[in-house]
């Protein structure tokens, strides 16, 4: 296998929460459980991307979304006392689903702490999952704060949805999935909320493709990964707001953020008319289903600003859960406004 071109820095010799020999071994957990989302193409997509592009569809993952992946590999892990007390966790939506439904299987109580804004279809999916929902106000409250207290008060395990080494290694099956089944890339654009489908990506492709250059997409109203991934430290900001709800985090998190620094070649930004557009190009012409958030890194790669002509591409599509209603109302106005 090809050695890797990546400019390591100082972060790169400092011992990593998870290796890919994690994300080995959470694959073996969820065979057989997880779905093996398919790898879609598309010859329209390619001309306008001028490369050939390998979409990761995990909008067809279990749950809608690839934190099923994270979640299932997660609980798994408790042992008998902890799946007896039940977890906890916090989500906008995609995680929330993704603990309950693991949770579910695996016959362990799940209580998730969501923003009352929350979209409908998001709340609706993890309460038929058997999820408890205690709802705060994102912009006036603390959900980590919350959290600890309901778990301290319950005995509860919390399942973070992205800072825990066992939920970046399941994150990872997804991009080692992709690898396994077309190959060697030059690009890999990955969304980017709070890290961890970064960070468990940026593991597999330096074992499965080392030539590839692993690039995060945030939105741009919430771009902390890139001002964390330019100045060298975990930068946190204010809840941003942008129609890609999956990513309004305020900061990296601290397991993360040393894989992200260490093996991610760059991170990058969209604008919401940039989802939009990505959202609209699936509907029409994939004839999928895939959320704002979703379509972070598939905004990258048509935009043309990431990539050589020629090259090829993966985009991982990371959920198709979306409220219908609001998804009609975004692609009628072409705007994410």
């Amino acid at each position: 296998m090809a050695e890797s071109t990546h400019p390591a820095g100082t972060a790169a010799a400092e011992p990593l929460a998870v290796t890919f020999a994690d994300v080995e071994a959470a694959a073996a957990r969820l065979a057989g459980i997880a779905h093996r989302t398919p790898v879609m193409t598309s010859r329209t997509a390619d001309e306008r991307a001028q490369g050939k592009c390998f979409f990761k569809c995990e909008n067809l993952q279990r749950g809608g979304a690839f934190k099923f992946r994270g979640a299932y590999n997660t609980i798994a892990t408790l042992n008998a006392e902890e799946r007896r007390c039940g977890v906890i966790a916090y989500s906008s939506g995609n995680h929330a689903q993704a603990v309950a439904l693991a949770g579910r299987l695996q016959g362990v109580a799940a209580t998730i702490v969501m923003p009352k804004d929350a979209p409908a279809s998001k709340v609706s999916a993890t309460r038929e999952y058997g999820g408890e929902i205690i709802f705060y106000d994102r912009y006036s409250e603390n959900r980590e704060e919350i959290c600890a207290r309901l778990a301290a008060d319950r005995d509860l395990s919390i399942v973070p949805p992205f800072d825990h080494p066992r939920v970046i290694a399941g994150a990872g099956t997804a991009a080692r999935e992709l690898f396994e089944l077309i190959g060697e890339l030059d690009v890999l654009l990955v969304c980017l909320g709070g890290g961890g489908l970064l960070a468990g990506s940026a593991l597999a492709a330096r074992a499965l493709s080392p030539r590839c250059r692993v690039i995060g997409v945030e939105p741009e109203a919430g771009n902390d990964g890139q001002q964390s991934f330019r100045a060298g430290r975990i930068v946190r900001i204010p809840v941003p707001r942008s129609i890609a709800d999956g990513a309004l985090t305020t900061s990296l998190g601290a397991h993360n953020f040393p894989i992200i620094r260490a093996l991610v070649d760059d991170i990058v930004t969209v604008s919401d008319a940039m989802l939009v557009d990505a959202m609209k190009f699936f509907a029409e012409r994939m004839k999928m289903v895939v959320e704002p958030t979703g379509c972070l890194g598939a905004a990258a790669a048509l935009s043309r600003r990431f990539h050589q002509p020629g090259e090829r591409v993966g985009v991982l599509i990371s959920g198709g859960n979306i409220d219908l209603a609001y998804y009609g109302e975004l692609l009628r106005s072409g705007t994410g406004g």
